[in-house]
């Protein structure tokens, strides 16, 4: 139930010790090629709130991942009503700097599964991009002085949810995918001066999946999924090159490339997923003679709590037009996953879909492609693998990571897979590559949400609950 709570709200976020290049050794959401995997790097497996600390430190509230960028973790947040990106030394977690991003009015967000700061920011060594739903893209330097701003309205998501998707650099371009009900787009801005490049006006209302860039056989390529199909965008102008339809009614997870073949898997719910009629809804909410579901009234059903999100036009009222609707986005749902061939033009939904699962898709933690297997966590800690080149299932949901749900994406680093349950923070480790899910380690609960995508550097891996940042690191002997 909680699961379906959280769904209508979407409508639906380098060598061994430090890398040669430290500024890039996790540069972005998901790290590398936002691949969630960190070569060469070695952090323990074993480690909690008592063990293989190397330091924890408070920080404000917030779903971004935390990136490294120079001597510091960078991450976004939100405190007493301000948005913020901060960052903190890697080898100490002091702060070392913040900057505000002001914003005239902070956007609309779930106050226990969004946040105005849920965008990862992005690095490219010398210079770090942050956005914010609320009022734009912001550029830094590696110290927090502010090199240039492109300001943008408040965004308006579906549902209220707030905004999930993380901006990316590529060849010195900021590529930002923003999916909102009044004006959704993709864009791409000039790092080095803020410039506008282009914008492109999209269909899709309902995601918040951080887009990958890839070079194909017909040239470099942003691909973005979203609201009723996957879409590959010309690199340098924007131009849409192919399509696959079906997917997700909000696509929440990030595709990954792998040797030329990209991967992606998700779920929201649709045929799977029966939700109630609006007359079902209302005789369980007591406001038959209304005509029409209150506030109090839908404390009494299984979506207490998310009246703001369901009340489209904030009029005081749950109408039966307001349900139809989000009725409507939800059986649109087309859920897989699927390997694709790279390099097609036009609808390449039959033509380059290599293979295409249904057993086992996440809903917002994203795919990982680790040892030619794609692995995929959903809520209820089960794990699905499937085999890169064929699609065959090596082990399909097996209960082998810590129960609940799950927001953090799996990362990667020294054949082990890392999963980080978003309810109490444990985080189970497992071995890559294996036939069946082989645990190498249940590591004891943080006993804080963990909605943020671990990050792994320094031999250490980097944890933000939902009130502090963790650097767990084997202690030297």
């Amino acid at each position: 139930m909680k699961k379906l709570i959280a769904i209508l709200a979407l409508g639906l976020s380098a060598g061994a010790g430090m890398s040669a290049d430290p500024a890039l050794a996790w540069p972005q959401f998901r790290g590398p090629n936002g691949s969630g995997i960190a070569e060469g790097q070695k952090p323990p497996v074993e480690f909690g709130p008592n063990k293989n600390v190397k330091w924890k430190v408070a920080v404000p509230s917030g779903f971004s991942s935390p990136i490294v960028a120079g001597d510091n973790l960078v991450l976004t947040a939100f405190e007493d009503g301000k948005l913020y990106t901060i960052a903190y030394n890697r080898a100490t977690g002091k702060e070392a700097w913040r900057a505000e991003a002001p914003a005239k009015q902070i956007e609309p967000f779930h106050k226990t599964e969004g946040s105005p700061a849920a965008s990862t920011p992005v690095t490219d060594g010398t210079r770090i991009i942050s956005y914010f739903g609320s009022c734009g893209v912001f550029c830094y330097n590696l110290s927090g002085k502010e090199l240039w701003r492109h300001e943008m309205p408040t965004v308006s998501t579906p549902f209220d949810f707030g905004t999930g998707v993380s901006p990316i650099l590529a060849d010195g371009v900021v590529v930002l995918v923003r999916d909102e009900n009044k004006d959704p787009k993709i864009l791409t801005i000039d790092a080095a001066t803020g410039t506008l490049i282009w914008v492109k006006k999209r269909e899709s209302k309902s995601a918040f999946c951080t887009p990958v860039v890839s070079d194909t056989p017909a040239g470099k390529q942003i691909i973005v999924p979203g609201y009723g199909r996957m879409i590959g965008y010309d690199f340098k102008t924007g131009d849409e090159k192919w399509t696959v339809i079906g997917m997700p009614a909000a696509a929440c997870t990030t595709p990954v490339v792998a040797d030329g073949t990209l991967f992606f898997a998700g779920w929201a719910p649709g045929d799977d997923v029966k939700l109630p009629s609006f007359d079902a809804l209302l005789k369980e909410s007591g406001d038959e003679k209304l005509g029409y579901i209150t506030r109090d009234g839908l404390e009494k059903t299984p979506l207490k709590g998310f009246f703001d999100n369901q009340d489209f036009d904030h009029d005081g009222k749950l109408t039966r037009a307001e349900w139809d609707e989000a009725l409507r986005i939800v059986s649109a749902s087309k859920n897989s996953a699927f390997a694709l061939k790279l390099g097609g033009s036009g609808d390449v939904t039959k033509s380059h879909v290599l293979w295409k699962q249904t057993k086992g898709l996440p809903y917002v933690p994203s795919g990982i492609v680790c040892e030619g297997q794609f692995v995929l966590v959903k809520d209820g800690g089960l794990v699905t693998a499937y085999d890169t080149k064929t699609g065959k299932a090596i082990y399909e949901q097996e209960r082998a990571v810590a129960n609940g749900r799950y927001y953090s994406s799996p990362v990667a680093a020294n054949g082990h897979i890392y999963f980080a349950c978003l309810d109490n923070g444990a985080i189970t480790v497992l071995k890559a590559g294996a036939d069946d899910p082989e645990v190498v380690a249940r590591n004891p609960k943080l006993n804080e949400r963990v909605a943020a995508t671990p990050v792994i550097a320094d031999n250490a891996l980097y944890v933000r609950t939902a009130g502090f940042l963790y650097a767990f690191a084997e202690k030297k002997k």
